[in-house]
């Protein structure tokens, strides 16, 4: 690794690799989470987190595999747990359309952002959360109980710091004499009256909990807020989905993505890495982008959430208080038959991601049981 000068085939993996035996990361500006992160990705599906024999009980053929680090932020880990998450979640879904809304926050609480990620991400979830539940609950726009669940995204496709919230909304739900309401077919919730209400709580809240002693001028915190208060906050909806298995599948492309995938690296060389992403502003055009490795390195660290911060959060019918209950009465209620327990086939789900079935023995061609030492 320590003589690589340039690679065509690079990935998250090979550049954190060369940056660590190069001494070019500096572990004292990083914290534990993201110092673990960078060993976790440096050794995952490497000898040094261990592996196992597959043995073909056919021919007596050994395949090695080495175990994967398991990091939520590596880039190599979230195929599987993608999938495994799909077939729980799909348990979930009801037999009615189902909404996308984003929430973002202006980029100028960014500097605020990386003095508090935890704070302004809660603040984030939060608001975004009570301003669907306020105005569902309003007669005027439902006048019942969604459910709902919301995904946190810290990145722009440039890996530059943009918080924002997916959120897949019901369409509809239970009102307070326990009966099915559904919200209109195009049209979901006003979008301006959103937009004006989640800036409200939003900048309410940071006002009450930001530790505004943590700015060296005082003056500063008034500014940003006030900055805010004048720009328009932009929340969007898309077209409403109709069947349950969409939903999730759609949902599941946000809900293990990382900042940046290895299929987005183009090259690492002469010190700098280049790759590829889409420039909404520019018609979604696909362009190249080149970033000293240090500075790609910041980026990617920049989006390691606090410790034990979950990024998958469900609402209304869908929170985790009598869960099964509340969607007891909501299948009921749309018509949506009782799922039986899904069985996980972790054998089914690997070759799906690797495209192959990984049941066949690659030496003789037969399918097997597969027997791990």
């Amino acid at each position: 690794h320590k003589n690589w000068g340039c690679f065509n085939m690079a990935t998250v993996q090979s550049i954190f690799s060369f940056l660590y035996e190069n001494k070019k990361i500096n572990f004292s500006k990083l914290n534990k989470k993201q110092s673990k992160l960078v060993h976790d990705i440096i050794q995952c599906k490497t000898v040094a987190r261990g592996f196992n024999k597959d043995i073909c009980d056919h021919c007596g053929d050994i395949q090695i595999h080495y175990n994967s680090c398991k990091n939520p932020s590596c880039p190599q880990c979230q195929a599987v747990k993608r999938e495994v998450w799909t077939i729980k979640e799909k348990m979930n879904t009801l037999h009615v359309r189902y909404f996308h809304v984003v929430f973002t926050i202006p980029s100028e609480l960014n500097p605020l952002v990386l003095l508090q990620p935890k704070l302004l991400y809660s603040i984030l979830f939060n608001a975004s959360a009570k301003t669907i539940k306020e105005l569902c609950d309003d007669k005027k726009y439902l006048g019942a109980q969604v459910g709902f669940t919301s995904v946190l995204h810290t990145w722009g496709q440039n890996l530059s710091l943009h918080p924002h919230v997916h959120m897949i909304v019901s369409g509809g739900g239970i009102d307070k004499l326990g009966k099915w309401k559904n919200s209109k077919k195009k049209f979901f919730l006003p979008v301006k009256v959103v937009s004006k209400l989640f800036k409200g709580k939003f900048l309410s809240s940071l006002k009450k909990e930001f530790p505004k002693e943590l700015l060296s001028n005082k003056s500063q915190f008034n500014d940003i807020v006030n900055q805010c208060y004048k720009k328009d906050w932009v929340v969007y909806t898309k077209k409403p989905m109709h069947t349950p298995n969409k939903v999730i599948e759609y949902l599941s492309r946000y809900t293990h993505r990382i900042a940046i995938s290895n299929a987005r690296i183009i090259s690492h060389e002469n010190n700098k890495v280049t790759f590829k992403y889409k420039d909404y502003k520019d018609h979604n055009r696909i362009k190249e982008m080149t970033l000293d490795e240090l500075e790609f390195f910041r980026r990617f660290m920049m989006h390691v959430l606090p410790k034990s911060f979950l990024k998958i959060r469900h609402y209304g019918f869908l929170g985790n208080r009598n869960k099964k209950t509340r969607l007891k009465t909501a299948r009921v209620l749309t018509n949506t038959p009782e799922q039986k327990e899904m069985v996980i086939n972790y054998i089914e789900i690997i070759s799906k991601v690797l495209k192959k079935d990984v049941s066949v023995c690659l030496a003789c061609g037969q399918k097997r049981h597969h027997k791990l030492e």
